[in-house]
């Protein structure tokens, strides 16, 4: 799951440690909950099967953890920023025994039934600590405020004897918050990681999900392309084609007004031709063939309206493959950047790593960029899982932007 900044004043401004607060505060109930829910509906259906009663209990049941955890799921990604597809296998057209059959064997089905049972034991834990951690740090922050208010009132002091050590224990409480944010972190990713491995399915069910997301990149890819043929070039030739036609049947009675529709056709044809070198260019630019991941994000940034610095430190060239989805990573990125984020300046850097290529792509813009499905940066996610690979968006409000995409690859 994705860390965020790790310094200090970073993670006290980073709205990740502040949304996982509330979820680590309420995860014991909502795992109490479940419990209770699962033990009654579970051991009713177990009962009633013994008078076929219990058989539609049954699959109301594991419909009803199933729901949860694809419930569970869309509330990990709005407090940890972590995306996890649904695992599960094609549903059967039709049969209830099929539907029945298809529950059941799915390995998703039982590990989300573990999640939701393992969420009580892990919630309590993380629910007492976080509780623990942010009265003591409220206490002490507003030890000042709290022995003034007793001072006005003639009470004796509580947190502190006189000013001196309340304003010690505001000190302290300034060092509390940063711990407390440093361990709502931490608990985050611990919980993050527990639920990537159950929620997230295994080797098959990521295989998957992550071809699924290749053809729904494809697909967009391909109405893409369509688009573009059909708006662009499409449009100009049809009005080169127009113009040829009115230009021969004015060729011997308005030879002027001949001469001005084939300079017309001459530039409609230089136009659908510079169109197509474009959209040519947005499929697989002959540059990222011939001379590399250098050249090609060398090119991007000299036609970004900012400046942008480029640094390609690769001792050799890693596969077609990845080389393609770095580029269009780089391409959208600095797309974006340019319409959305108000930037001056940005960087580009694209290093290797142990197990393949990681992108950074900074820019010094106003921030806010999401991940939200059907976006442009949802677009370049699905790109990177067709490679396994991870696209992971930190945008606080005010900026900085980082994009950070990790390829892996054989080398």
């Amino acid at each position: 799951m994705p860390l965020g900044p790790m310094g200090p004043l970073g993670v006290l401004v980073d709205p990740m440690t502040w949304r996982a607060v509330p979820y680590l505060l309420v995860s014991g109930v909502v795992g109490l909950a479940w419990y209770f829910v699962l033990a009654v509906t579970v051991s009713a259906s177990l009962v009633l099967a013994l008078f076929w009663v219990g058989v539609p209990l049954a699959f109301a049941t594991v419909l009803l953890w199933r729901g949860g955890a694809r419930l569970e799921r869309r509330v990990l990604r709005l407090a940890f920023g972590i995306r996890l597809a649904d695992p599960y296998r094609p549903r059967p057209e039709r049969g209830l025994g099929a539907h029945l059959r298809w529950l059941l064997k799915d390995p998703a089905t039982w590990r989300d039934l573990g999640y939701l049972l393992v969420l009580l034991p892990l919630g309590a834990i993380e629910a007492v600590f976080s509780a623990a951690m942010w009265m003591g740090t409220s206490g002490l922050l507003l030890a000042p405020v709290l022995y003034g208010l007793q001072e006005a009132s003639g009470g004796s002091g509580f947190y502190a004897e006189d000013w001196t050590t309340s304003w010690i224990a505001g000190c302290c409480g300034a060092v509390a918050l940063v711990l407390s944010a440093y361990q709502t972190r931490g608990m985050a990713w611990l919980h993050g990681t527990l639920a990537t491995v159950l929620l997230g399915g295994g080797e098959e069910e990521r295989l998957r999900a992550s071809r699924a997301r290749g053809i729904d990149a494809a697909e967009a890819e391909r109405r893409r392309i369509e688009r573009d043929l059909h708006d662009g070039a499409q449009q100009r030739l049809l009005s080169v084609a127009v113009d040829l036609g009115r230009a021969q049947s004015k060729f011997d009675s308005d030879p002027e007004t001949v001469r001005e529709l084939i300079a017309q056709a001459h530039a409609g044809t230089k136009a659908a031709i510079a169109e197509l070198r474009d959209l040519a260019r947005g499929i697989h630019p002959a540059i990222l063939s011939d001379r590399g991941l250098d050249a090609a994000l060398s090119g991007l940034a000299a036609r970004a309206p900012i400046r942008v610095d480029v640094s390609v430190e690769l001792d050799e060239r890693p596969p077609p493959a990845v080389e393609s989805i770095a580029y269009f990573i780089v391409a959208e990125s600095l797309t974006n950047l340019a319409k959305h984020s108000g930037a001056t300046e940005a960087s580009v850097t694209v290093i290797r790593d142990g197990r393949g290529v990681v992108v950074d792509v900074w820019d010094d813009g106003i921030g806010g960029a999401v991940v939200v499905p059907g976006g442009g940066l949802a677009g370049l996610a699905d790109r990177a899982a067709t490679i396994d690979g991870v696209l992971v968006v930190h945008s606080p409000v005010g900026g900085p932007t980082v994009v950070r995409a990790e390829l892996p690859c054989e080398w």
